[in-house]
C-alpha cells in the first residue's frame, strides 16, 4: 500500500481512483465491508483504490474535551489498512485550514483534482467541509458535475439493531470484553509500545515481564489480567499481560501494561512490541502477601496456555 501524506504527494499522473473517506478508527468491521466493497469496485473498472483519511480524531481540534480516546495511532491504523489491500491511502492533516474549507472546495482539491475520483463510497452519514456542511445529497449533486458516482454503503449490525462503531467497541474495551470487542474490529485489540525497566518485581517472583513505555498506542483495555500474545519484529510469543496498577504493591503507574511471554527468557528492552488481548481472566486484586499472589500468577498462566491453545 501506498502512503499518501496530504494532497501535494499525490504524484500530478495519478490514476482514476474509488475512494472511501472516513476517520477508520480502528478498521473495523464496518470499515472492513466498505473496503471490501471498494475493493471489488476498484478490481471490476480498472481503478486505483483509495482510502482517504486524517492524521487525527476532528474533535483533537474543534473540541478536544468531546474527543474520544482513539482505538489506534495513526501508525496502526496505516499497518491495518495496509492488511486490507487497498492500493493506497490518502493520510489528510486535520488542521484549521482543512477544517475550514467549504464543501465544494474539499470536492474540487482532493476528490477530483488529486485522487480523480470515479466512485465515492461513503455512509449515509456522511459530512464534509466547514462545520459539517456537507452531506451525501450534496456529494451526488457535486458528483453530477464532476463525472463521479457516490455509492452508499449499508451499516454493519450483527445483532441486527446496533451497527459496528468505533464508540461500542471502546465501550466494549472499557468493560475488558475483549471476545466481542474482536469480534466487531475483525483483529485482536492491539497496544504497541516500547519495552522499558520496571521495578523487576516480575523476576522477583519468577514471572519476568516486559514493561510499556506510558506512551503507548492503543486503547488500553480494563483493568485486569489477560490472555494474550507478545509481537517482537515478525516473532509473536503467547503471554499473559496485566492491565493495571498491581494494587498489592505500592507506587506502580496507573494503566501500566506488563505482559510475562510464556517459556522465554528473552531480553526486549528497547523493543517497539505489538501487545495483542485474546480473552480477560480475572479483574485486579490486592492480594495479602507475595505467597498468594504468586499462586495467582501461577494459575493465571495455567489458564493462558488454556485458552491460547
Amino acid at each position: 500500500m501506498r502512503i499518501l501524506h496530504g494532497v501535494a504527494d499525490v504524484p500530478a499522473d495519478w490514476p482514476a481512483s474509488a475512494i472511501t473517506i472516513g476517520k477508520f478508527d480502528g478498521v473495523h468491521a464496518g470499515h472492513r465491508a466498505v473496503i471490501s466493497e471498494l475493493k471489488a469496485i476498484a478490481e471490476r473498472d480498472g481503478l486505483a483504490s483509495v482510502v482517504v483519511t486524517f492524521d487525527r480524531h476532528p474533535l483533537a481540534l474543534l473540541s478536544p474535551e468531546d474527543c474520544p480516546t482513539s482505538l489506534v495511532s495513526i501508525e496502526q491504523k496505516l499497518d491495518l489498512l495496509a492488511g486490507t489491500g487497498v492500493d493506497a491511502t490518502l493520510v489528510l492533516a486535520f488542521d484549521r485550514a482543512l477544517s475550514s474549507l467549504p464543501p465544494e472546495e474539499f470536492v474540487e482539491t482532493f476528490i477530483v483534482n488529486a485522487l480523480h475520483a470515479r466512485y465515492v463510497l461513503v455512509g449515509r452519514d456522511f459530512r464534509f467541509g466547514f462545520r459539517g456542511a456537507g452531506d451525501v445529497d450534496l456529494l451526488r449533486e457535486l458528483g453530477a458535475g464532476y463525472g463521479y458516482e457516490v455509492r452508499l454503503i449499508d451499516d454493519v449490525t450483527p445483532d441486527n439493531s446496533r451497527r459496528v462503531s468505533s464508540t461500542w467497541i471502546r465501550e466494549l474495551l472499557a468493560g475488558g470484553d475483549i471476545r466481542a470487542a474482536t469480534r466487531l474490529l475483525g483483529h485482536l485489540p492491539t497496544v504497541r509500545g516500547t519495552v522499558v525497566h520496571g521495578a523487576a518485581r516480575g523476576r522477583e517472583l519468577g514471572y519476568p515481564t516486559a514493561n510499556l513505555s506510558p506512551k503507548t498506542q492503543g486503547l488500553i483495555p480494563e483493568d485486569g489480567v489477560y490472555a494474550g500474545w507478545l509481537t517482537d519484529a515478525s516473532t509473536r510469543y503467547p503471554a499473559a499481560i496485566s492491565v493495571g496498577n498491581n494494587p498489592t504493591f505500592e507506587g506502580v503507574p496507573q494503566k501500566q501494561v506488563e505482559a510475562y511471554v510464556l517459556d522465554q527468557d528473552i531480553d526486549l528492552y528497547g523493543h517497539v512490541v505489538d501487545v495483542a488481548f485474546v480473552e480477560r481472566i480475572r479483574g485486579m486484586v490486592a492480594f495479602t502477601g507475595i505467597d498468594p499472589l504468586v499462586v495467582q500468577i501461577a494459575d493465571d498462566v495455567s489458564r493462558v496456555r488454556e485458552i491460547l491453545a
